[in-house]
């Protein structure tokens, strides 16, 4: 209903809230998780007393919340997102009255009504009186006045919590939870030098937050990797086929990264302290530069015959090793590759993922398919041997476009990939 302002002429009284963030510390996973640490000044009285934490994220877990705090024990917790919203108020006002305000087009003069809200489905519906009238979207100035904002209503995400104290005074409570709602990735961009062999690397931490709240100032700690967590029933989800094989010349690394780990996971912290706001997507440079080389790859399926050629992939191979000039894990993300022209200027050629690299990996990327290198594979003949057994025999036709000669890593796919 575009044509209603919906304000209200009285606040709730406030409990006891500590209205800003502390001293915030984000650690923040790959797969869709964060741990939020919120160290805040609080004046805690003695005895029994609820506490207000706004300012956390709308998708807290509340069985994750911890309270740590001095000569404080927690009696009980709530986690309040129903959140303020004009839609918000006028549902928890069915059954209250409330004052319409109507502008009349005729003299322009405000004309009160008292009202009972009678149902919103899908409308408001009103007892004025003796007649039920349903709120109309006409157009004309319609006010609706709330005696007061429902107690469970909450201009932001609220947690709050009854302590007990033994004493008075004002003291550190940290308060630590897990959140969905905040993830993040690695983004690659990579300057191919064919020429002389060499690529640059620039690599991007790309934070994204849907929590709801933004996280003031925080100091921030990325972990690579994927920790387990518990899933709920997997019905709906439908089924993932595998993706498709890299192409040859990845191999894993056995160097050691010079960087923090945490059992089998690697630290990234960010250098400095951070705001990441809600529903935001930051990038945050981490690392640089080594050396690569282009080549070209052609993989057939089990017993596939083409009438005509295909290309080749396109596929840029570099190291992570310390000697090639990388000398770091990779997170998992995506790795876009640019090559200059002949004015000198950075062209995009082609993108795709990696995984979890460690150290010292052989990386290869597929960036796209080669213009003119083809291959053209041919099934010849299929014969049966002595002792149900099969030979196959294939031709593969190649050519090549280009000035300089190339090599082409041929791969045929047994029955089973």
């Amino acid at each position: 209903m575009r044509s209603l302002l919906l304000i209200s002429s009285l606040l709730a009284a406030p409990a006891l809230a500590q209205n800003a963030q502390g001293d915030v510390s984000v650690t923040i996973y790959n797969d869709n998780l964060a741990l939020v640490q919120d160290t805040r000044q609080m004046a805690i009285p003695a005895g029994r007393s609820r506490q207000e934490f706004p300012n956390v994220s709308g998708q807290i877990s509340p069985e994750t919340v911890t309270l740590s705090a001095p000569d404080v024990a927690i009696v009980e917790q709530n986690f309040d997102f129903d959140l303020l919203s004009p839609a918000k108020l006028m549902e928890k006002a069915v059954g209250e009255m409330i004052t319409l305000v109507r502008t009349n087009p005729a003299t322009g003069a405000e004309e009160r009504e008292r009202a009972r809200v009678l149902a919103v489905n899908g409308g408001v519906v009103l007892q004025i009186g003796e007649r039920i009238e349903v709120l109309r979207d006409d157009g004309l100035p319609v006010r609706v006045i709330f005696d007061e904002v429902p107690e469970n209503l909450r201009a932001r995400p609220t947690l709050s919590v009854v302590l007990e104290s033994p004493r008075a005074g004002t003291r550190p409570v940290t308060l630590s939870y897990l959140t969905p709602g905040m993830s993040w990735k690695a983004d690659y961009v990579t300057l191919f030098d064919e020429a002389a062999g060499t690529i640059d690397v620039q690599g991007w931490v790309t934070l994204t937050n849907t929590t709801g709240t933004t996280f003031e100032n925080a100091d921030t700690l990325l972990i690579a990797g994927n920790v387990q967590q518990e899933q709920g029933p997997s019905y709906g989800r439908g089924y993932r086929p595998p993706p498709p094989p890299p192409p040859p010349g990845n191999r894993p690394g056995m160097e050691t990264a010079e960087r923090e780990s945490l059992g089998d996971f690697y630290l990234y912290p960010l250098p400095e302290r951070t705001t990441i706001a809600n529903q935001q997507t930051k990038q945050v440079s981490f690392l640089d530069v080594t050396a690569a080389r282009r080549a070209y790859v052609y993989r057939n399926g089990w017993l596939q015959t083409r009438d005509r050629a295909e290309s080749a992939d396109s596929v840029l191979q570099f190291s992570s090793s310390r000697n090639a000039g990388l000398g770091d894990a990779l997170p998992a993300g995506t790795v876009r590759v640019y090559m200059k022209d002949a004015r000198g200027q950075a062209q995009f050629v082609g993108e795709n993922s990696i995984g979890h690299t460690p150290m010292g990996s052989d990386i290869a990327i597929r960036t796209g398919e080669a213009f003119d290198v083809k291959v053209q594979p041919v099934l010849v003949e299929r014969r049966e041997m002595p002792g149900r057994r099969w030979r196959t025999t294939m031709r593969y036709t190649l050519t090549n476009a280009t000035p300089e000669p190339v090599t082409v890593d041929l791969i045929q796919a047994g029955l089973w990939g």
